[in-house]
């Protein structure tokens, strides 16, 4: 039987310090946190490996969650304080939303897979996490409804600018995600009163969130 208490410590020591995360307050959430728990049962033991391991069952795309490191930089790249209201892009099954309502005020997690949402709306509520609500609707239209954001995360890479999210910023908000493919560039954005700017932050991978793809270009 896997000791999942050791295998989160192990995680946080080899995968999350490792890569230059010190934010003590998310460290200290992803070792309370029980990553084992958001997966499906005969996936859990692949929760704590080095990378992005596939939650869906049937369907295309396949989706999956992050890699700990790269979701830990991205957080921490964000800079999520104790008064921030988060919008969660393609939480999947809840461990980021979970995660992230550790740190901030509230959290809204957005899922257009039906039975991904399902699935976070229990696991978030299993994990108590009550400053935290799952949602639903189309990734790349983001979720008016509770805009604006002090934060939004892409749990996973777009090939394109993600328009209507930056609209759904609050002045002086940010958007991390990964920006490309094979591999993309991490990438934080803040909204100004005028403009929208952008900073690569990292190298990273992973598979592109749907509504995120970049339209086929037409060759004459």
């Amino acid at each position: 039987m896997i000791d999942f208490v050791a295998a989160r410590r192990m995680m946080v020591d080899c995968q999350v310090r490792t890569a230059d995360v010190t934010d003590p307050r998310l460290i200290s959430a992803m070792l309370e946190l029980p990553r084992e728990q958001f997966f499906p049962e005969e996936k859990a033991s692949l929760a704590y490996l080095d990378i992005d391991v596939p939650v869906s069952v049937g369907g295309q795309p396949v989706r999956r969650l992050l890699k700990p490191m790269v979701l830990a930089k991205l957080i921490q790249a964000a800079e999520i304080t104790e008064t921030c209201h988060v919008l969660d892009v393609g939480c999947a099954t809840g461990y980021a939303t979970a995660l992230l309502a550790q740190l901030a005020a509230s959290v809204v997690g957005l899922e257009e897979d039906a039975s991904l949402a399902r699935q976070a709306a229990a696991t978030v509520s299993g994990a108590k996490a009550k400053n935290a609500k799952i949602v639903t609707g189309p990734l790349a239209a983001g979720w008016a409804g509770e805009a604006p954001y002090d934060v939004i995360l892409l749990e996973g890479a777009t090939e394109v600018m993600p328009a209507a999210l930056m609209k759904q910023l609050k002045v002086g908000g940010r958007l991390a995600c990964i920006l490309g493919q094979g591999p993309g560039k991490a990438t934080i954005y803040q909204r100004t009163e005028t403009d929208i700017s952008g900073r690569a932050i990292f190298d990273a991978a992973a598979p592109v969130l749907p509504g995120f793809v970049k339209p086929p270009e037409f060759v004459f």
